[in-house]
């Protein structure tokens, strides 16, 4: 039940609304639909790339900022096809319950995640996206679902229906019954009916049942009613020209709005690294260290930064609070957001205060803030050196063709003569005579690159011929030219006035507005207390010899490359990552990067290359190119790339030019990059660890050219390694011993096997659990693992595959 007259005062506005404003922006809906009816088959050969076509108009019902459903679901496709379309047929079985098949397509994307995410943290695969899906299909069922939408439209409504956090079985069969019921409210008014019907073309879904118009509605309700019947669609919104801002009051007050976060809930917000960047936390910090209350100008003036630097990392923080949480938000007279409410009330600063408008953090999430290590985030004033009045900031030009700011190393001095090759001045010549020691440079290789690649330092000052800089940092994610161009507060940046030239003069403001923009997309590695990890931890975890650790070790420390090679269940991965840790001394995972092959990866994947966006194409660097640069940016460190089923991968397309560069020989080799013109080399620092399965008769293997760059490590069962017989003895089971033992006798008769060998033998990792050793789990490895896999090993011997059943299966006797 729900009040019925309060959803006709809204539908009365809803009509009123519907063909002018609303129906522009919300067309795509219907012509999704459509699309979708028109283009799915779920029996298509290339399954991925009908997919992709079928979800081509859904914008951003399955797409937005931070948000990649229907990205993800297509890659996933690519890769494992077959599990992504059987994921879609089990969904749209509408034998099974609508919940049940929501949750077991989000466990799915799970498991898609572990096995063939690259290293992503999110499949992205939520209620919201799955049923979005289901409302694609059979839109003359279902909704789209979204809690927050849901929860203010019940509300608003006055529902029945309760809509919790947390309670996802309720709220999906809830949301379903309620829509349901508000659909049949909506069918009986036939104005209404009449309007969409005036509307569609040839290009929408008919939409005969109006579910695709009743969550419409519901997302009208959410957006646009205001809950509070005293507030109107009109009133003041909240930005500089607010006449609230005008009165000695904090606007807006906690009764005209509040984001309506707990204390609590700001520390949970606060202590989510996908929400908070480290740049917006200064800005949030230094807020918090002026008392809660400053104008912007006031904290730009402490940080030597501009005051739209100060306003930006906190609208980029509301925002991203916002995005992540759904929360209530001000909307204006002019359509636009207003997210800085979401952090702060304000009012008008006193003629005497620098600045416009005073800015006080909001009660709850100051009282967060004091429980909150929040100065981890701090925007020290030394950072870069601009404490000093002295200290200048210079843009310093590499032409590619002559030098790159990719040829050094982190610390390399590089020295800039003062005139040119004919002996004449550099342009600006007086620029090179005020550049003094400890002077800033932002560091930008021109054509054919066109970005900033690199932070620099004055090292010396000029002796009449030339002065000498240092690399500082090298970017992981370089800053585009255009990006900087478009920005009103750098145009009157020298540079851009006349790019003639090689040193341009930099305001303390321009440069903290630049160093602004690159935090962002490289911001700086929080250091955090991680547990120390030893080569003792690695034995008692990985089930290995202290002498085949050793050997281990000195091959990696030798080649700098190795592949891990062995059977199914040896431990390869875990091996892996935790060879890592041993070897940092700790279990530091920024220092290890993961990623997984498959037969559709490539270099621009692994690199760089050419990605379709909005307008056109854009240059993207892989994960490898990054990491690379990451490393390169701590040269007294060790880094680990682990490459995960590296030979299902076609190693030439992946590695490229980098056949010759990860060799041991050549590290620290620079070779210009095809993509982008830039010097690149592999970093001494970094090793590769890749991972390669000697039982899939299906893989190719290696190629000798990659081959003989890495040296090769077979992993064997540790039955008999003193970490084994450790758990062995803690386990205390007779019957797993038992199972051991033939298990041991089985990989002795895989090991005869001239067909087999040793790279078929079972591996010790099946028998690892954290649980408890039950004779159902003993089994459901027998049932599940083992026997399936005798199968494959020997389908052409049934026989001896059922002596081997009847013996594992004999041990529960």
């Amino acid at each position: 039940m729900f009040d019925q007259n309060r959803l006709n005062e809204i539908l009365a506005v809803y009509k009123q609304v519907f063909v002018e404003s609303r129906w522009k922006d919300e067309k795509y809906k219907w012509e999704a639909v459509k699309w979708f009816q028109d283009n799915w088959d779920v029996n298509s050969p290339d399954f991925a790339d009908m997919l992709n076509r079928s979800l081509d108009k859904t914008s951003n019902l399955l797409a937005s900022v931070n948000n990649f459903p229907r990205k993800m679901i297509v890659l996933f496709a690519k890769v494992p096809p077959e599990e992504v379309r059987a994921m879609f047929i089990a969904l749209f079985d509408e034998r099974e319950d609508i919940y049940e098949r929501i949750r077991s397509f989000k466990q799915k994307a799970e498991e898609l995640l572990k096995n063939y995410g690259d290293g992503a943290g999110n499949h992205y695969q939520s209620e919201n996206a799955i049923s979005t899906y289901l409302w694609l299909r059979f839109p003359e069922k279902y909704y789209i679902y979204k809690y927050s939408e849901i929860k203010s439209v019940a509300e608003e409504l006055s529902s029945n229906y309760q809509f919790k956090k947390g309670a996802y079985a309720d709220n999906i069969r809830n949301f379903y019954k309620f829509y349901d019921e508000l659909n049949t409210e909506i069918r009986k008014d036939e104005e209404l009916k009449g309007l969409l019907q005036s509307q569609l073309d040839d290009k929408c879904y008919s939409d005969p049942e109006l579910r695709t118009l009743t969550f419409d509605i519901g997302f009208y309700i959410s957006r646009y009613v205001v809950k509070d019947n005293n507030d109107t669609e009109n009133d003041e919104a909240f930005d500089e020209n607010d006449p609230g801002l005008m009165s000695e009051d904090w606007f807006p007050t906690i009764e005209e709005y509040s984001p309506g976060f707990t204390t609590e809930q700001w520390l949970d917000l606060l202590s989510n690294k996908k929400i908070i960047r480290p740049v917006w936390g200064g800005a949030l910090a230094a807020f918090y260290e002026a008392g809660g209350a400053a104008t912007c100008k006031q904290i730009a003036e402490k940080y030597h930064r501009t005051p739209y630097s100060v306003s930006g990392n906190c609208t980029n923080l509301a925002k991203s609070i916002y995005k992540k949480t759904s929360c209530p938000i001000i909307i204006r007279d002019n359509g636009q957001k207003s997210y800085w409410p979401i952090l702060f009330q304000g009012k008008k600063a006193e003629a005497d205060i620098p600045g416009s408008f005073i800015w006080k953090l909001r009660p709850e999430l100051m009282e967060a803030l004091q429980e909150f290590d929040i100065m981890r985030y701090r925007w020290k004033i030394d950072e870069d050196g601009n404490n000093d009045p002295d200290i200048r900031y210079w843009w310093l030009n590499a032409n590619p063709k002559i030098w790159s700011y990719s040829e050094l190393s982190v610390g390399e001095e590089q020295s800039y003569t003062l005139f040119n090759d004919n002996g004449n001045k550099r342009r600006i010549f007086q620029n090179f005579l005020d550049a003094k020691k400890g002077d800033l440079i932002i560091g930008y290789e021109s054509h054919p690159v066109k970005q900033i690649v690199a932070l620099a330092k004055i090292s010396q000052e000029q002796d009449g011929e030339k002065i000498l800089f240092e690399k500082t940092e090298g970017l992981v994610s370089p800053i585009d030219y255009q990006s900087l161009k478009d920005c009103p507060e750098l145009k009157q940046m020298e540079y851009f006035q006349n790019p003639q030239g090689s040193l341009f003069k930099l305001t303390k403001e321009e440069y903290g507005f630049i160093v602004d923009l690159i935090r962002e997309e490289n911001p700086i590695q929080q250091k955090d207390e991680n547990e120390k990890y030893s080569k003792e931890d690695f034995l008692n975890e990985v089930y290995m010899t202290e002498n085949r650790y050793d050997h281990l070790v000195s091959v990696l420390k030798n080649k700098k490359n190795i592949i891990l090679q062995g059977a199914p269940g040896v431990g390869k991965t875990f091996t892996a990552k935790r060879l890592a840790y041993s070897l940092i001394g700790e279990k530091d995972e920024s220092r290890i990067e993961f990623v997984q092959f498959h037969q559709n990866y490539s270099y621009e994947d692994f690199m760089m290359g050419y990605k379709p966006v909005e307008d056109g194409f854009e240059l993207k660097y892989g994960i490898f190119y990054r990491f690379c640069q990451k490393a390169a940016n701590q040269p007294d460190k060790d880094f680990f790339f682990i490459i995960d089923e590296i030979n299902r991968g076609n190693m030439s397309k992946i590695f490229g030019e980098l056949l010759m560069l990860i060799e041991n020989d050549y590290r620290g080799t620079k070779a210009t990059l095809a993509y982008n013109g830039m010097s690149f080399s592999v970093p001494r620092n970094l090793y590769i660890i890749g991972m390669m399965n000697t039982a899939d008769r299906s893989l190719a293997m290696i190629d000798y050219a990659l081959r003989r760059r890495f040296s090769f490590f077979e992993m064997e069962p540790g039955f008999d390694s003193e970490g084994f017989i450790k758990y062995r003895n803690r386990l205390g089971n007779e019957t797993f011993n038992e199972l051991i033992k033939k298990v041991q006798e089985l990989n002795n008769a895989i090991s005869s096997d001239k067909s087999l060998g040793k790279g078929f033998c079972i591996g010790h990792s099946y028998f690892c659990t954290n649980g408890e050793c039950t004779e159902e789990w003993m089994h459901s490895i027998v049932d599940y693992d083992l026997i399936p896999m005798l199968n494959e090993y020997w389908f052409d011997d049934l026989s001896n595959v059922q002596k081997w059943e009847n013996i594992l299966q004999g041990v529960f006797q």
